[in-house]
C-alpha cells in the first residue's frame, strides 16, 4: 500500500498505530509545508531540527490525536509552533539584527523569498520582534506565512477563537502602528491576513484588516 493512498489525514493516523509504517505518509504530505514554515521564522538551518522534531513527537503522541480532526495541519503546525517558541531568543535576535542592519546571517534565508507574500525586511523585522507576548507573533505568523484560517489557529495553539481574533487584532494593529510610513508594508500585510483561508461562522476580510 503507498504511502499516501488518498486516505485522509486522521485515517492515516489511526491506521498508523497498528501500522507504524503508514504515518510516513503524513510526513510526506505536510513536511515540505512544516518546514518552509519553520525557515521562515528561524532560518534555512534550524528548520531541519524543527520539521524532524515535529513529526517525532507527532508520531510518538499519535494515539491521542482526535480523529474528529480529519485534516492534521493545525496539529502539526501547533506542535512546530511551540518548538519554535522554545527558540524565541533566537528569532527575535535575528529579526532585531536585520531591523538594525538590514541583514543578519540567520534572517538572511528568509528575508527575500520573492514567492512569499510578505518579504521580511528592516522595517518589518523591527515590528514582529516588537510583539508581546510572544503567543501573538505565532498567531499572527500561523495566519499570513502559514495560510491557517482562524479555527485551525486556534486548534493548533489549544486556545479559543476569541483569543485567536483578540491576538491577531492586537499584532495587526501593532505592526500598523510600526509601519505607517511605509505604506507597501501594510499594504503587503493586509493582503496576506485578507487571503488567509476562511472557515464556517468567520469572515473572509475582517473589518480591521481595512
Amino acid at each position: 500500500m503507498g504511502r499516501d493512498d488518498g486516505r485522509d489525514d486522521a485515517d492515516v493516523i489511526a491506521q498508523a498505530l497498528d501500522e507504524p509504517e503508514l504515518f510516513a505518509g503524513l510526513y510526506d504530505r505536510h513536511a515540505p509545508d512544516i518546514h518552509r514554515y519553520a525557515a521562515r521564522r528561524l532560518g534555512e538551518g534550524a528548520a531541519d531540527d524543527i520539521t524532524a522534531k515535529t513529526f517525532l513527537i507527532a508520531f510518538r503522541t499519535r494515539a491521542r490525536y482526535d480523529t474528529a480532526h480529519r485534516l492534521a495541519r493545525p496539529w502539526l503546525y501547533g506542535i512546530a509552533a511551540n518548538l519554535i517558541g522554545k527558540h524565541r531568543s533566537t528569532e527575535v535576535r535575528a529579526l532585531k539584527a536585520l531591523a538594525r542592519t538590514g541583514h543578519d546571517p540567520v534572517a538572511a534565508s528568509w528575508s527575500d523569498r520573492s514567492d512569499d507574500r510578505i518579504t521580511v525586511q528592516a522595517p518589518l523585522a523591527g515590528a514582529l520582534a516588537s510583539l508581546s507576548p510572544p503567543c501573538d507573533r505565532h498567531v499572527l505568523l500561523l495566519v499570513a506565512w502559514a495560510d491557517l484560517g482562524y479555527q485551525e489557529v486556534a486548534e493548533a495553539l489549544g486556545i479559543p477563537l476569541g483569543t485567536v481574533r483578540s491576538r491577531l487584532n492586537r499584532s495587526h494593529r501593532k505592526v500598523r502602528a510600526a509601519l505607517s510610513t511605509d505604506p507597501a508594508f501594510t499594504s503587503a500585510l493586509d493582503s496576506a491576513l485578507d487571503a488567509s483561508p476562511a472557515t464556517a461562522g468567520q469572515e473572509l476580510s475582517p473589518s480591521w484588516t481595512k
